[in-house]
């Protein structure tokens, strides 16, 4: 199965390295097979690659970067283009409490950030000036990220008028608040992603990550880079980027069938 994907992928033996084995592994993992089955493969697959070592027609084992799989889970479903902006539409913009969730929904979707970088989010990491937020993840790991236009323009409207409103003459750094003038939860994000998105018809009801699943997806759709997406959502490794090339290549897929004569 490996050498077919290798020799599919128009690629060799002796030139294979991390990135083109985690895309071998995200594609089998899309098929639903077990941890068991996939640890077997890579235990047979790394033997294969100790011979080609011994035998010296490698310098090295790509496989001895690779790690046991671990439960990725399902492959992320991300929202389409059309309910993003459904979603993105459905605060009401003239309430302080409306006007935050439309401002934090545009960032959130802008930035690829995590539900709990976005609640936590303090007013030090932003710099409107530059059009960036400073992202403290996870392993306290900090990422600098673009904001985009759309998102820049309701934060700076956020700060200016409403902002104050939800404070309540109370003192905090941080920049998204609740009605009580203290820092947003993870739940009532939460909350609010499944009140907008019942008022918008959306079915199943999205995660709270749905908007950075998204993020990502569109990107990668879109053409970004893939090392560029993984930098914007701060993952550590390429593997769990990957992921989303997956729902990517569903797409085109789908586009080729629906629209290829002989799809």
């Amino acid at each position: 199965q490996f050498i077919r994907y290798i020799e599919e992928s128009n690629q060799h033996l002796t030139l294979v390295d991390e990135v083109i084995i985690q895309n071998f592994l995200n594609e089998i993992r899309i098929k639903k097979i077990k941890n068991k089955s996939v640890a077997r493969k890579i235990s047979s697959i790394k033997q294969f690659y100790l011979f080609l070592l011994k035998e010296k027609y490698i310098q090295s084992n790509p496989f001895d970067l690779i790690t046991q799989p671990k439960t990725t889970g399902n492959v992320p479903k991300p929202l389409s283009e059309e309910q993003i902006e459904q979603l993105l539409n459905s605060p009401d913009e003239a309430d302080s409490i409306g006007f935050r969730d439309k401002t934090m929904f545009e960032l959130m979707y802008a930035t690829g950030m995590r539900v709990s970088e976005i609640v936590d989010l303090q007013l030090m990491q932003l710099n409107l000036n530059q059009g960036t937020v400073r992202i403290l993840g996870k392993g306290s790991k900090e990422r600098l990220v673009p904001i985009g236009e759309y998102a820049a323009d309701y934060l700076l409207e956020y700060l200016k008028f409403h902002r104050s409103g939800l404070l309540k003459n109370k003192k905090s750094n941080f920049v998204f608040l609740s009605n009580r003038g203290q820092n947003m939860t993870r739940q009532t994000f939460w909350h609010s992603v499944k009140k907008y998105a019942k008022k918008c018809g959306i079915h199943p009801l999205p995660s709270p990550h749905m908007l950075r699943h998204s993020f990502a997806t569109h990107l990668l759709n879109n053409g970004a880079d893939l090392r560029v997406v993984q930098m914007l959502l701060g993952h550590s490794n390429i593997s769990t980027t990957q992921i989303y090339t997956l729902v990517a290549k569903e797409k085109l897929k789908k586009i080729h069938h629906e629209h290829h004569p002989r799809g």
